[in-house]
C-alpha cells in the first residue's frame, strides 16, 4: 500500500474590518502631531464648503426681503422721445408727478436730471466765504420734491424742501454730509448759502444716506421748477423716480407711459423691477460659483498635503510593510491600510472642518442680525467630501506601498 503524503492546507490570509481599523488608528495616531498638520487642509476645505453654502443660503433670504421692501417698488421711467424723434420735445409735462401720484399703487414719483450750462458743461458751486473763481465743480441735479421722497433719505440736518418750495421756485438746496464737508459746512444754524454758479442758494437740509438713488449723495440737490426758471427745461437725460406699494411695481410701469404721454407714450420707457426670484437666484448662483472655487483650492491643497504625508508614511514604514507582507499579508490588505489611513485623515478633516464651518455662519449670522440658514443636505455631505479627497489623495500612496516587494523591504 503506498502512502500519499498529504499537504496541510494553508488557510488563506484575511484582514478583518476591525483589524483594518485598528491598524490604520494605530498608524494615525503614531504621529499626532503629522496627522493634525495634514489633516488641516482638509478642515479648511471643508469648513470653507460648509461656510460658503451657509453664508450664501443666509445671504439669499436676506436678499428676499429686502428686494421686497425697496427694488421691487421701483419704477423709472426714461425719457426716450429723442431716440423716436430728434424734433420731439421733452416727453414729461410739467405736471407729472402730481399725474403719476393720482394712480392707485403710487407713493411718490417726481423727474429728476442734471442741470447743464448753455455749453453743455456742469456748474460750478461755492460758499459764500469763498471767493469768486474758486470754485468746486459739484453736479447739480434738479430734483422734484416726490423724486426727492421717493429716494428715502435720512436726513441729518434741517428739512426736506416740499411743494411749496417748488411751486414758488425757492432757492434752497438739499446736499449729503459729505457735500457739505467739502464745501467746509459743518452746522445749518447759521442758515449757510452756497452760489451755483452766481446764484445764490439756501442749505435747508443735509442728509447722509439715501436708500434709492445713492448718486444723489453726490450732487447738490435744487427744486426742478427752480432749475426750470434758471437754467432752462429738463434734457433729455430726465428721468422719473417712483416708489409704490408692494406689488403694484410692474402694473405701474403698464400705466406710467400713457397717463404722462398719451399721445405718445411711445416717448417713454418705464423700468419695472426685475423679477426677485431670478435675482435671487443669480445673486446666489454668483456667489457660488466664487467662493466654491476657494473651497476647491483649499480641499485640492489638503489632498496634497494628505498624500504627501501618506506617501512619506510608506517610505517610512518599508520595513514594516515587508514584515507584514512576509507574514502572509497580501498586496490588497497593505493598500487597504494605507487607503483607510488617509481616509480617516480627510473623515476627520471633514468633521471638524464642518463644525467650524456651521459656527462660522452662525457667528456671522447673529452679529448681523440675520437667521442663520443651513441646509441638512450641505451638513450631511460635507464629512462625506472630506473622506472622499483623503481616499483620493491616498490612493496612489496605497498603490505604491502595494507594490513593494517583500524581499526588497527586509533588505532596506
Amino acid at each position: 500500500m503506498r502512502l500519499r503524503r498529504i499537504r496541510p492546507a494553508v488557510p488563506p490570509t484575511s484582514f478583518a474590518l476591525n483589524d483594518l481599523l485598528s491598524e490604520a488608528l494605530a498608524g494615525t495616531l503614531q504621529r499626532p502631531g503629522r496627522s493634525a498638520l495634514t489633516a488641516l487642509g482638509t478642515v479648511l476645505g471643508v469648513g470653507a464648503f460648509v461656510a460658503v453654502l451657509g453664508l450664501t443660503a443666509t445671504a439669499s433670504s436676506q436678499i428676499d426681503s429686502r428686494f421686497s421692501l425697496l427694488t421691487a417698488t421701483e419704477v423709472t421711467v426714461k425719457d426716450i422721445a429723442r431716440e423716436q424723434n430728434e424734433f420731439a420735445d421733452p416727453a414729461f409735462p410739467d405736471d407729472a408727478g402730481e399725474r403719476v401720484e393720482r394712480l392707485g399703487g403710487v407713493e411718490h414719483a417726481g423727474v429728476h436730471w442734471p442741470v447743464r450750462e448753455d455749453t453743455g458743461q456742469g456748474l460750478a458751486v461755492r460758499t459764500s466765504a469763498v471767493a469768486r473763481g474758486q470754485n468746486d465743480m459739484i453736479d447739480v441735479v434738479a430734483t422734484a420734491p416726490g423724486a426727492l421722497r421717493a429716494a428715502v433719505p435720512h436726513l441729518v440736518q434741517g428739512r426736506l424742501y416740499d411743494d411749496f418750495h417748488a411751486d414758488t421756485r425757492q432757492r434752497v438746496v438739499v446736499l449729503s454730509s459729505s457735500i457739505a464737508a467739502r464745501l467746509g459746512i459743518a452746522t445749518l444754524e447759521a442758515r449757510p448759502a452756497v452760489f451755483i454758479g452766481d446764484q445764490p442758494f439756501t442749505i435747508i437740509g443735509i442728509i447722509d444716506d439715501v436708500k434709492r438713488k445713492p448718486d444723489m449723495l453726490l450732487s447738490v440737490l435744487v427744486p426742478h421748477t427752480t432749475a426750470e426758471e434758471l437754467w432752462g427745461s429738463p434734457t433729455d437725460a430726465a428721468e422719473m423716480l417712483i416708489s409704490t406699494r408692494v406689488g403694484a411695481a410692474v402694473q405701474i410701469a403698464e400705466e406710467v407711459p400713457i397717463a404722462l404721454r398719451p399721445d405718445h407714450p411711445e416717448y417713454l420707457k418705464a423700468v419695472p423691477p426685475p423679477d426677485p426670484k431670478s435675482l435671487r437666484s443669480s445673486v446666489t448662483s454668483d456667489l457660488n460659483e466664487l467662493f466654491l472655487l476657494l473651497a476647491a483650492i483649499c480641499l485640492v491643497i489638503g489632498a496634497v498635503g494628505i498624500a504627501n504625508t501618506t506617501l512619506v508614511a510608506v517610505l517610512e514604514r518599508t520595513g514594516e510593510i515587508g514584515l507584514r507582507r512576509a507574514l502572509g499579508a497580501r498586496s490588497r490588505h497593505v493598500a487597504l491600510q494605507f487607503l483607510t489611513e488617509s481616509g480617516a485623515l480627510g473623515a476627520l478633516g471633514g468633521l471638524v472642518g464642518t463644525s467650524i464651518g456651521t459656527v462660522t455662519v452662525v457667528v456671522v449670522a447673529v452679529a448681523r442680525n440675520w437667521t442663520p440658514v443651513i441646509h441638512t443636505g450641505t451638513l450631511a455631505t460635507a464629512p462625506v467630501v472630506g473622506l472622499v479627497t483623503g481616499l483620493l489623495a491616498g490612493l496612489y500612496p496605497a498603490v505604491r506601498a502595494a507594490r513593494i516587494q517583500p524581499v526588497e523591504a527586509l533588505r532596506r
